[in-house]
């Protein structure tokens, strides 16, 4: 299997042992690693606001799906993170103005923490 690693500067950098993303095979398609809301120019969460980070973090993706060749109706399945589900709704609110439709499947997890504190994380997979 060929790997092939995506990367941009458009984006913050891995904090850790991943890629910003990956395409295999043939490059059809590109699984992307978790993205939260870091400002890609200094590597700091955006602001401590929730939907602020909701916004840097899928803007952070569609920096590393535009860096892969895509578009955001390449995605076919997302995966979002939240440490406080109460804010799903926001969260929603706003996928829903970003993600076009028809909308790719989605999982949505609660989860204790993220890095950096972030309060929201989404990773995608995409086909081009």
């Amino acid at each position: 299997m060929a790997k092939q690693i995506i990367h941009t500067d458009a984006a913050p950098a891995a904090v850790g042992p991943y890629s910003q993303a990956v395409a295999v095979a043939t490059g059809k398609t590109v699984y992307l690693s978790g993205q939260i809301g870091l400002e890609p120019g200094t590597g700091e969460l955006v602001s401590e606001n929730f939907e602020g980070q909701v916004r840097q973090s899928f803007a952070n993706m569609q920096a590393v799906i535009e860096a892969a060749g895509g578009t955001l109706d390449n995605i076919v399945k997302l995966t979002l993170f939240l440490t406080d589900l109460s804010k799903f709704a926001s969260a929603n609110a706003i996928m829903a103005d970003i993600i076009p439709q028809p909308y790719p499947a989605r999982s949505t997890i609660g989860v204790a923490a993220l890095p950096k504190g972030a309060q929201f994380e989404v990773e995608a997979v995409i086909v081009i």
